[in-house]
């Protein structure tokens, strides 16, 4: 991959589950637009990766968070037309958050200007890879299997909607 120009992506994400369904958001901007994707994003600076999984679901959804464990840390590399980069290499570390207080937002005032539009349950099997993220289906197999499989995952074609 040396040869090619690839952009690098570090974040923490959440997952949230009920009932057989995930907490997603929906994704207005990026290589996983119109797609469901995990709330979650990168760390501001000087912030740990806990406090940023923290921040990130409770900006995305209105959640507090009160327990959650790290799963790992995995890589998914697909190409990306993105500035003058052909590639993407998106590092994930994943949270199972366990325990958490509020009713997650629908709308929220923190999306406008972002590129998600709100958080809304749904169906894990409902959930593939035409209507989410590779962190989406990286959280149904988890949940599907009962554990974390830290496998990195290279796509030789990402279809970005629009």
């Amino acid at each position: 991959m040396s040869h090619k120009k690839v952009h690098f992506a570090f974040g923490a994400y959440g997952i949230i589950s009920a009932s057989n369904k995930l907490l997603v958001i929906s994704k207005n901007g990026g290589p996983y637009i119109k797609r469901y994707d995990l709330p979650g994003g990168s760390l501001d600076e000087g912030e740990s990766i806990s406090e940023a999984v923290v921040r990130e679901v409770r900006e995305e959804t209105g959640l507090e968070t009160l327990h959650f464990q790290q799963l790992g840390t995995i890589s998914f590399i697909y190409p990306w037309t993105y500035q003058h980069f052909n590639w993407n290499n998106h590092v994930c570390t994943f949270y199972l958050i366990d325990d958490y207080s509020g009713t997650p937002r629908i709308k929220n005032e923190q999306f406008i200007g972002q590129d998600a539009n709100g958080s809304e349950w749904v169906d894990i099997e409902d959930l593939n890879l035409e209507n989410s993220s590779p962190l989406v289906l990286k959280a149904k197999e988890y949940l599907l299997l009962k554990k974390f499989v830290a496998t990195d995952t290279k796509y030789t074609h990402w279809n970005v909607l629009h």
